[in-house]
């Protein structure tokens, strides 16, 4: 898998996040974004996963049969975030049942299997809504971490974690991410220490 960026860039009105961006990521390798707040980060980031549309350039997908339609783009990427939501009606057990009729989970785990990984079995059956801030990043996290698809985008992805929930993202990354491209946005070493690359979106140019 590869995602290419050639002579991109996004602004918002006259303001440019970032602009003549010629960069590759490539599967099975490790990228971190970095920069300080405010910097554009997760503009890049959600740019990359498609989100957002660029402001002018060319962003590309390919894998081995080739570049991939933009309509299919979706189940190729898994995207986690503080600050996108989950369905906090539902409980734990619902939320991974209704997420897998839409994106597979890796190996044919299952809700329950997943629900023991991450820590959460006094949880199962407990609306989300009712979860500590810190739990729901770890649902976040597990939804984008368990999903197959070939690429992980994280950003910021232990906001609200504890120590014993960045020890397990890190145990997850490890075990479960090996063979994907994963591309981490954040300013903290801690995030990202196991980046192959890191870029800087600082001088609003990544290559």
């Amino acid at each position: 898998m590869k995602i290419k960026l050639s002579n991109a860039g996004k602004r918002f009105n006259r303001e440019w996040i970032f602009r003549n961006t010629d960069v590759e990521f490539k599967s099975t390798s490790s990228y971190a974004i970095t920069g300080p707040n405010g910097s554009g980060k997760s503009t890049f980031l959600q740019c990359l996963g498609g989100m957002l549309q660029l402001s002018e350039g060319n962003l590309s997908y390919e894998n081995n049969d080739g570049i991939i339609a933009p309509e299919k783009v979706f189940s190729n990427v898994s995207f986690c975030a503080p600050y996108l939501d989950v369905i906090e009606e539902m409980t734990l057990t619902e939320f991974f049942r209704f997420h897998i009729q839409f994106k597979k989970f890796l190996n044919g785990l299952s809700a329950k299997d997943i629900i023991q990984r991450m820590g959460l079995n006094d949880a199962s059956d407990k609306q989300i809504r009712l979860f500590s801030s810190g739990m729901k990043q770890r649902v976040k996290l597990a939804q984008a971490i368990f999903s197959d698809s070939s690429i992980l985008l994280l950003d910021e992805p232990c906001t609200n974690l504890d120590s014993k929930g960045i020890a397990l993202y890190h145990e997850l990354i490890g075990q479960y991410a090996a063979n994907r491209l994963v591309i981490v946005s954040s300013n903290d070493e801690v995030e990202y220490s196991f980046c192959k690359e890191i870029l800087s979106i600082k001088d609003k140019k990544i290559n």
